[in-house]
């Protein structure tokens, strides 16, 4: 087709992707799978509507790298939360797609092989397996979403998403999440903006009519109804942290004044912990100790945990990296508590909601 240079002046090549339904059809959720999906959903809506007691942990990974230690993770967690599942909901952290500030490993769904060859249908293929592993075993699964087509291939599977701080104040995502069957959390900004957070539950729990595709692929106008249970994600900002009573209690009133329910999730990374993995126990404590003091609409609190603590550097030009040389267990992104940790914290705060 003759374009006389009016498009695709800097696109390399277009590659067909395989359809949602085709991935669904090749990867079939199990009847197993179906139902720990829907305890999660289940058990997070009853939290933030109050007939459930329990309050719900988001923990793992801040991004998953390797199959098998996605796997080994689980199978990990998977023996606390049955310790602790009469008084916590654990939901484990499956995020494939990472926000990139400028450049560097976008997650496994984009490079699966850490190599920057962008095998993105292999990634949609081994995600998908990642999260059927958790749920095979009856362990609910988190992820964020940062494209607005991904939900099709996998959104099945999961029983809650995360709007990151830099998407929360995209239309787009605040759309594609009044559509989601899930509840969604949304992030303050990341300069620690809550309104962003607060216009964004009210714009998704409204209806709309926005472009996406369908469970065959093709190019449609989605219609919603829009999500009630969207709320907040507190996770600090770049100039300090925002999970004290006061902090928490302000949030509230701003959520209360704009007449939505004043549920919050605190996130013990990023701002909260100044960047530091290691105060995520600090963080973590302090939630915990607001709820004893009565203030039952946290409802949620979100760790990043991994089998090993800290993280590891990888190249920002992935072509020719030979990912035998990572350590196993140990974080590609930010840094994590270890599985040691997060057993000990959910103890104690199964110990502490007595």
């Amino acid at each position: 087709m003759q374009t006389n240079g009016t498009i695709d002046r800097n696109v390399k090549d277009y590659q067909t992707l395989m359809s949602p339904r085709q991935l669904l059809t090749d990867l079939p959720r199990t009847d197993a799978m179906t139902q720990a999906v829907q305890y999660g959903r289940t058990s997070i809506r009853n939290i933030m509507d109050g007939t459930d007691s329990r309050k719900f942990i988001i923990v793992g990974p801040c991004s998953i790298h390797d199959t098998e230690l996605a796997h080994d993770y689980g199978a990990r967690l998977k023996e606390v939360s049955d310790a602790v599942s009469d008084r916590l909901v654990v939901i484990v952290r499956s995020y494939f797609e990472k926000p990139r500030t400028n450049l560097g490993w976008k997650g496994l769904i984009y490079d699966p092989h850490l190599n920057g060859a962008g095998d993105i249908k292999d990634g949609l293929y081994i995600s998908r397996r990642i999260l059927m592993d958790n749920l095979e075993i009856g362990l609910p699964c988190a992820t964020e979403y940062l494209e607005t087509f991904t939900p099709q291939y996998n959104s099945d599977l999961v029983s809650w998403a995360a709007i990151g701080a830099r998407t929360t104040e995209s239309p787009q995502h605040r759309q594609l999440a009044s559509g989601l069957s899930m509840p969604v959390g949304f992030k303050n900004s990341t300069q620690g903006d809550i309104s962003v957070a607060v216009n964004a539950i009210l714009s998704a729990n409204g209806e709309h009519s926005f472009l996406g595709i369908d469970g065959y692929g093709a190019p449609s106008v989605v219609k919603t109804t829009g999500n009630p249970y969207t709320h907040i994600v507190i996770r600090g900002s770049n100039t300090g942290s925002n999970y004290d009573a006061q902090s928490v209690q302000d949030v509230q009133a701003m959520l209360m004044e704009a007449e939505v329910p004043p549920n919050v999730v605190i996130d013990c990374s990023h701002g909260n912990s100044e960047k530091d993995y290691s105060k995520q126990p600090i963080v973590f404590e302090e939630g915990l100790k607001q709820i004893h003091d009565g203030n039952d609409r946290i409802v949620g609190i979100m760790l990043e945990s991994n089998i090993n603590a800290g993280s590891q550097k990888i190249p920002s030009d992935l072509t020719g990296f030979d990912r035998s040389t990572l350590e196993y267990g140990v974080s590609i992104t930010d840094s994590c508590i270890d599985l040691e940790t997060t057993a000990s914290l959910l103890k104690a705060a199964h110990k502490s909601l007595a």
